[in-house]
C-alpha cells in the first residue's frame, strides 16, 4: 500500500475573467473543480495527486476601491456552498485542496472583508488563512494583525494556522505575505512541512530575470524553513485582470530549494505536478545538525522585533479601511523605521 506521506502535489494556475459580482463565482468554481479532476485523474497513471493548490483571486479579485463595494458585491461567508462543493470533490478523490482566495465576510468582524484561502480535505474544512499582509496601499481587505491591535475583542483566532493531516502538516499564506520571511517562518514554527503559496503576483516581479522575485522568494522560503513549497500563481491575461499582466510560473520546490516542477512563465492556464516526500523531509530535519535554520534561531538577538513598526491600518480609532488610511499607516511605519535607526548606537 502506498504511503500517505509520499504523493504528488499539483499547482494549478488559472486564466479566468474577473467577476464583477458574486454571481460569477459559481462559473469559476465549476472550472476549478474540473481542473482538480484533470490533475488527479490525468496524472493517476504516474502518481497519486493528494494536494491541489489554486492561486489568489481565483474566485474574485478586490476590483472595487472601497470596503463597502467589496462587501456588497463580492464578499461571501465561509463556509459556503463553494467550500461544500470542494469538500465533496476532496472526499471523492481523497485529496486536500488549498482553495483560491475568497473575499470573506464574517459576522464576528462586521464591516470588514478578508482575503481568505481554505484548506479542505475529505473530512471538510480544516483551516482558513486570512491574508495578514495586504498588498499596500491598494488592498483594503482587513488584516488579522490590524484587528488584533484595534479593538478590545481584537482578533482571537490563530493568524498562521497549520493543519495536521494524513499527508503531512500543511500551512498556507497568500502572495505578499511571502515577502515577509517572518510570516512563513511562523508557519514553520507552528509545524508546517508543506508551505502553500496562494498568489497573484504580477509582472515585473515574476519568474523571469532580472526581477524574478517569484522564483527567488519561493526557493528561499523553502530552504530556510526546511519545507516543501507548493506555489500557485495567477495566470490571467491582462484583459481578464487589469491593469497588470500575470506571469504564472507556478512551481513546486523541495526543502533544499530545488525546483521540482515549474510552469513556463507567461499567462495561461497550467497545471504542474511534482513529488512530495514527507518521510524524507522528516528524516532530513531529524538528521541535520548543520543548516538547521529552525533550530539555530537566536530569537532574543533580533531586537528590531521588540518594538512595533507598522501600526495597522485601523490605528487611532479608524473605523474602516481605505487606501488613504493605508497611506497614512505606511508613512507612520516608515517614520518608526527611521526613528529606530536614529536611536541605534552605531559601531564604527
Amino acid at each position: 500500500m502506498p504511503s500517505n506521506l509520499r504523493y504528488y502535489a499539483a499547482a494549478c494556475q488559472t486564466d479566468l475573467p474577473n467577476p464583477r459580482t458574486r454571481d460569477g463565482i459559481a462559473r469559476h468554481m465549476d472550472h476549478m473543480l474540473a481542473m482538480i479532476e484533470r490533475a488527479v485523474v490525468g496524472y493517476a497513471p504516474f502518481a497519486a495527486v493528494r494536494l491541489v493548490a489554486f492561486p489568489e483571486f481565483g474566485h474574485a479579485a478586490p476590483i472595487y476601491p472601497t470596503v463597502e463595494e467589496l462587501f456588497d458585491r463580492l464578499a461571501v461567508p465561509i463556509p459556503n456552498e463553494y467550500t461544500d462543493r470542494y469538500a465533496r470533490k476532496a472526499r471523492q478523490h481523497g485529496v486536500y485542496i488549498q482553495t483560491a482566495s475568497f473575499l470573506e465576510k464574517n459576522d464576528h468582524y462586521p464591516g470588514h472583508v478578508f482575503n481568505t484561502t481554505c484548506l479542505i480535505g475529505p473530512d471538510g474544512l480544516l483551516t482558513r488563512y486570512r491574508k495578514v499582509h495586504p498588498w499596500l496601499p491598494w488592498e483594503v481587505h482587513a488584516s488579522p494583525h490590524d484587528l488584533a491591535l484595534a479593538g478590545a475583542s481584537g482578533y482571537q483566532e490563530e493568524m498562521f494556522p497549520v493543519a495536521d493531516t494524513e499527508i503531512g502538516r500543511v500551512g498556507a499564506a497568500t502572495c505578499y505575505d511571502w515577502l515577509f520571511p517572518e510570516a512563513i517562518r511562523q508557519l514553520a514554527l507552528n509545524g508546517a512541512e508543506v508551505l502553500v503559496r496562494v498568489s497573484a503576483y504580477m509582472d515585473p516581479w515574476g519568474a523571469t530575470p532580472p526581477m524574478d522575485w517569484w522564483t527567488i522568494v519561493n526557493r528561499c522560503r523553502a530552504l530556510e524553513n526546511i519545507a516543501y513549497v507548493v506555489a500557485a500563481n495567477q495566470g490571467a491575461r491582462a484583459d481578464h485582470y487589469p491593469p497588470f499582466t500575470w506571469p504564472g510560473g507556478s512551481m513546486i520546490v523541495d526543502y533544499d530549494g530545488r525546483l521540482l516542477a515549474q510552469a513556463d512563465p507567461g499567462p495561461g492556464e497550467k497545471i504542474v505536478v511534482a513529488p512530495i516526500d514527507i518521510e524524507a523531509l522528516r528524516a532530513e530535519r531529524d538528521r541535520r545538525r548543520g543548516h538547521h535554520m529552525l533550530a539555530h534561531l537566536r530569537t532574543e538577538a533580533y531586537t528590531g522585533y521588540q518594538r512595533p513598526i507598522y501600526p495597522g491600518s485601523l490605528a487611532d480609532g479608524v473605523a474602516k479601511l481605505t487606501v488613504e488610511g493605508n497611506e497614512r499607516a505606511i508613512a507612520a511605519g516608515k517614520g518608526r523605521v527611521e526613528g529606530g535607526r536614529a536611536n541605534h548606537t552605531w559601531v564604527t
